[in-house]
């Protein structure tokens, strides 16, 4: 079979085991999947707004014969796809790949001739790389319909960047009729120490879970020439702060991973008036959920004793955001080694370290095993931008890369499973 070269030189192996069905292989659609990538780019929708975007998902899946439901979850879209040769032992067996769907409220700076068409929205995080490579993944596995020994069920969501497309598409039914046994997702990008074209892979906790605080501090306005008259809010609300690094310092254990930071600090509306209040906003993440329980009454503790101690007071409310990523290590072992046949040994890294970064993939991941793993895509230009920057972009050649072991992923899985139930 011939090899495809990606930017780097480096390429997929032709390795399907099944004599029945053959690789699941997307290197032939490669035109399709950058022309959906781009379709996806240029007419971005942000959030849970995302009505566009899930009709011409759903219009795809339709036409390559799957069974299409709409509306889940808000505009989410879940189509599934019954494999020919389930029989009585894989009936029931289904496999999901998760993709999620909305762009960001940035605008784009990077004068692509498919650059986004609506100002102030723009693919900055690469979900349109993400949408295209799981339709690539559907349409190579319809053509080996009749060989797969279960079920594939794809689920498109909208909201990943918030706020948390996944929970609202739970709640709706999403991993229900047929009932997901396990499950895989990818993201895109540049940044980890993952060549393009390569894979990144990681069992256990391998993002943080992501919440986020506000605290109100009340204190008493004044005239700035009589501070002793009032209670400044700036200044308390300064050593809030300050006090709060003292959280991860003092209250964590050294070998915990955990992240407080204030990234919001508004008060006052004139230089000659000491403010009566003062709003901060921040985010706490941490890779262990017990830990993570324990985080609202640190946070709270430490604000209010501060406060008190200088004669203000202060609100303190506490929103759960994302969960912990942990991926169930005998998938990602099995997803490893799917990986590195189709790859190559060194075209698939064992990532050293997670990220503190968040993805709502965790609840998935709380519901059935499954993995999350990274895929490096550097763009040709060589030009290296961060996820939600204007002028992020992916290398284009790692589409088929991500459509294959997506599918291929899928078609083993099944594979292996209704062998065990023989």
């Amino acid at each position: 079979m011939r090899r495809l070269r990606t930017r780097a030189g480096e390429g997929l192996r032709a390795r399907g085991r099944s004599a029945a069905g053959g690789a699941a292989d997307a290197r032939d659609i490669q035109d399709q999947l950058v022309a959906w990538r781009r379709h996806f780019h240029e007419n971005p929708e942000v959030g849970t707004e995302t009505p566009e975007t899930a009709a011409y998902v759903a219009g795809i899946l339709t036409d390559l014969g799957f069974e299409v439901r709409t509306g889940v979850g808000g505009h989410g879209v879940v189509g599934v796809l019954r494999g020919g040769a389930a029989g009585a032992a894989g009936a029931g067996v289904t496999f999901a790949i998760r993709s999620d769907m909305d762009a960001l409220n940035i605008s784009e700076d990077t004068g692509l001739p498919f650059a986004s068409n609506r100002p102030g929205k723009m693919h900055a995080c690469g979900h349109d790389a993400h949408m295209a490579m799981a339709l690539g993944a559907a349409t190579v596995l319809s053509r080996i319909r009749e060989s797969l020994p279960g079920n594939v069920k794809f689920i498109f969501q909208p909201a990943e960047e918030g706020p948390g497309g996944a929970k609202a598409m739970l709640e709706d039914g999403a991993l229900e009729e047929p009932k997901v046994d396990a499950i895989v997702g990818l993201h895109i990008g540049c940044l980890w120490d993952v060549p393009s074209g390569s894979v990144g892979v990681m069992p256990g906790p391998m993002m943080a879970a992501m919440d986020r605080f506000e605290i109100v501090v009340k204190g008493k306005g004044g005239h700035a020439a009589m501070p002793h008259q009032a209670v400044d809010s700036v200044v308390v609300g300064s050593h809030v702060v300050t006090a709060l690094q003292t959280v991860v310092s003092r209250k964590v254990s050294p070998l915990a991973p955990a992240v407080v930071t204030v990234g919001r600090f508004q008060a006052g509306t004139a230089h000659n008036i000491i403010a009566a209040t003062a709003a901060l906003e921040g985010t706490a993440r941490c890779l262990n959920e017990d830990l993570r329980g324990k985080m609202p009454g640190y946070i709270e503790q430490v604000a209010k004793g501060v406060c008190q101690g200088l004669g203000a007071d202060c609100d303190v409310t506490y929103y759960l955001g994302y969960p912990v990523v942990v991926n169930d290590p005998e998938f990602t072992a099995f997803f490893e080694g799917v990986a590195r046949e189709i790859l190559g040994e060194d075209r698939v890294t064992r990532l050293s370290e997670p990220t503190m970064g968040g993805e709502d993939m965790a609840f998935y991941l709380q519901k059935v095993p499954g993995t999350f793993f990274f895929l490096g895509s550097t763009p040709s230009s060589g030009q290296i931008f961060p996820h939600h920057n204007p002028r992020f972009d992916i290398d284009e050649a790692t589409l088929p890369v991500g459509a294959t072991l997506l599918a291929e992923t899928a078609k083993r899985w099944l594979e292996d499973q209704a062998a065990r139930l023989r």
